[in-house]
């Protein structure tokens, strides 16, 4: 299945659950300038929930995939020390957040905004899905 295709199936069978612009001071980098001091760092999650996971009867928030999860598992991630790649930090925090039983796909980005003085920042993105069941 190609991506487009399997973004598309998410979409008609999930609900998309985001969380925007979640700034955390993180220790990352790999250049010396970057080690001195944690830097801003902005988040951008997309959880995809299947509709029976996430549709709630009782309008409970115990019937739906609650955001604090997302950002308390972020900051729990950060909190153990420096780390030199945005892509490793990005591929942990994915894989830990589609280990959740009602997580079908994330979408992570991470952005730097204050690394360069002449660009709104600097980040990665991945898109990782559960494998189907044989």
């Amino acid at each position: 299945m190609t991506h487009d295709r399997s973004l598309d199936a998410l979409a008609q069978q999930c609900r998309r659950i985001f969380l925007r612009d979640f700034e955390v001071l993180v220790r990352i980098g790999a250049h010396d300038f970057e080690k001195q001091q944690p830097q801003r760092v902005l988040f951008n999650v997309d959880l995809f929930v299947a509709y029976a996971d996430s549709t709630p009867r009782s309008d409970t928030l115990a019937e739906v995939l609650d955001y604090d999860f997302v950002r308390e598992l972020i900051r729990k991630r950060v909190q153990q020390g420096h780390t030199e790649l945005q892509e490793t930090l990005c591929d942990e925090l994915a894989a830990q957040l589609l280990a959740h039983p009602q997580v079908q796909a994330v979408r992570l980005s991470t952005c730097k905004p204050d690394v360069y003085p002449d660009c709104a920042g600097v980040g990665v993105e991945v898109f990782h899905t559960k494998k189907a069941a044989p």
